[in-house]
């Protein structure tokens, strides 16, 4: 059966080999991201308008840096900029805080017009945006493929496993959409994939540790090289490229 639009980047995912599918699907989704914001989309007049509204995290500023068009970064940060100063300084003149009088005559404080403007901007990103309207739709395939596709099912069955926060998203978005022997099928496939490979991480740092012990300095490093690595992605969903040459 040829495959439909999500269902490519998962099963890409999957085919990695890596610590963590859903860790490798946002990351490869953010880059996508990052290269469509820094692409010809700069030019569009549309595109600019939101991103110049939204603004942009700190994570993904830098990424944007790390892109390499300097251009496209001076056109967002201009129009950004004719926006955000001209906002900033219609609510400066506002002034402070109103005050309002509280509960045994003590007064309450709201924020500044202008600090209040700036906390509503840093709490919008272009490219976050981008990443939320595509990503739940990678869950739901995962689950999609889970319930149609028995070598998927397998594929699953044998992967390295998942990060702990990747581990719960799945947990629970599975709770929600799967249900009786389905459900129970699926948690238990989670589980065991999840526990028999965080298990197996945390063997090879203990090994990592034990290999600096001068007692071990011939013995083999077995499958620890590159144990901190894996073992920082195990841990948080932030992903780490795994070395090659392991």
């Amino acid at each position: 059966m040829k495959e439909q639009l999500y269902e490519i980047p998962v099963n890409d995912a999957f085919d990695a080999g890596c610590e963590c599918s859903l860790c490798r699907m946002y990351h490869d989704l953010e880059k996508d991201a990052i290269e469509y914001t820094m692409g010809s989309s700069y030019m569009q007049d549309d595109v600019r308008e939101m991103s110049d509204k939204a603004g942009f995290c700190p994570e993904h500023i830098r990424l944007m840096y790390d892109n390499g068009n300097r251009l496209g970064l001076a056109l967002m940060l201009d129009t950004h900029y004719n926006r955000i100063i001209k906002e900033m300084k219609k609510r400066a003149e506002k002034g402070t805080a109103a005050k309002s009088g509280g509960i045994f005559g003590k007064k309450n404080e709201t924020s500044a017009p202008v600090t209040q403007f700036i906390h509503e901007l840093e709490g919008t990103c272009f490219v976050c945006d981008y990443i939320n309207r595509v990503y739940p739709r990678y869950i739901d395939t995962i689950l999609y493929l889970w319930k149609t596709d028995e070598n998927f099912r397998e594929k699953f069955k044998s992967e390295k496993g998942f990060c702990v926060s990747h581990y719960a998203e799945l947990y629970d978005t599975a709770s929600e959409k799967l249900k009786n022997a389905e459900l129970d099928e699926f948690i238990e496939a989670l589980n065991k994939v999840f526990f028999d490979n965080i298990d197996r991480v945390k063997e090879d740092i203990a090994w990592f540790i034990e290999k600096y012990d001068y007692r071990n300095k011939e013995q083999p490093w077995k499958n620890s090289k590159d144990a901190l690595q894996r073992g920082v992605l195990k841990l948080d969903h932030v992903f780490v490229e795994e070395p090659e040459d392991k």
